[in-house]
């Protein structure tokens, strides 16, 4: 068996490579967490790696949002028509989603706070992980990758930024709900009539309460796949480092510190 698997032979890990991605331990700022979960409830999980909290968030956050027609009200609050806002919210469905609303922030917020110091201890035990992982359905490594690409590609269409980082679960979901999105906003077709010149008809298709849900998605998309790939990268150049000072350093290597010139 490869001593570096990550088989419970340490306390903690600070990565573990599988074939549907890498998932790694490292800072973050709880204050950013915990605005992506109140910008849209499940990403501030997904970015610590909590993927089915995450996920079920996302999920809770689309049902209950359209059932208690959220973004409706959002939609005519910007034009000032704060009794028709109050009117079409549905109370029934509103007074289940401010809770895991407000759950969503504070669990982020908390976990990365308790994920930041396990990071410090695993940092500190520095036992080595595996950075290779070989499956009959895929081959996931660990290599440098630019985040210059993973933003244009995220940008183009979110979740192609999490395939090019091997970020496999990740990409699907983010893929799946921007198809579901587009779907039910009408947005292609509006974009189609736009570039027809029908300006008219082109905002009578659109779905706001839908289409609003579509800024986040791309914001995310991006962040998510530029931070990520970042990380890797630095996570690969601590894995090389310590494979060749453990494999090709000499045992009496030292480094010794030279006099001050005065």
């Amino acid at each position: 068996m490869d001593n570096y698997t990550n088989d419970n032979t340490a306390r903690r890990y600070k990565a573990h490579v599988s074939i549907f991605g890498t998932t790694q331990l490292h800072l973050r700022n709880p204050y950013i967490i915990a605005w992506w979960s109140a910008a849209f409830p499940g990403f501030g999980h997904m970015l610590l790696s909590k993927y089915l909290r995450g996920y079920a968030l996302f999920i809770w956050e689309v049902i209950v949002n359209v059932k208690a027609h959220i973004n409706s009200s959002m939609i005519y609050s910007f034009q000032g028509n704060i009794d028709m806002a109050k009117e079409v919210l549905n109370t029934r469905w509103l007074l289940m989603y401010i809770p895991v609303y407000l759950f969503g922030i504070w669990d982020s917020y908390r976990t990365t706070i308790d994920m930041n110091r396990v990071y410090l201890l695993a940092e500190r035990e520095e036992h080595r992980f595996n950075s290779f992982s070989l499956g009959a359905l895929e081959i996931n490594y660990l290599d440098k990758r630019d985040p210059i690409l993973a933003v244009m590609w995220s940008s183009f269409i979110p979740g192609l930024g999490q395939l090019y980082l091997h970020r496999i679960l990740t990409a699907i979901f983010i893929i799946v709900w921007l198809v579901v999105f587009y779907y039910y906003s009408h947005i292609q077709e509006a974009v189609l009539l736009l570039v027809l010149g029908k300006v008219k008809e082109a905002t009578s298709v659109l779905k706001p309460e839908w289409l609003l849900f579509i800024p986040s998605h791309y914001g995310f998309a991006i962040y998510d796949a530029y931070i990520n790939t970042v990380e890797n990268n630095k996570l690969f150049k601590k894995e090389l480092r310590g494979y060749l000072t453990e494999h090709y350093q000499s045992e009496g290597f030292q480094i010794k510190k030279g006099r001050k010139v005065k």
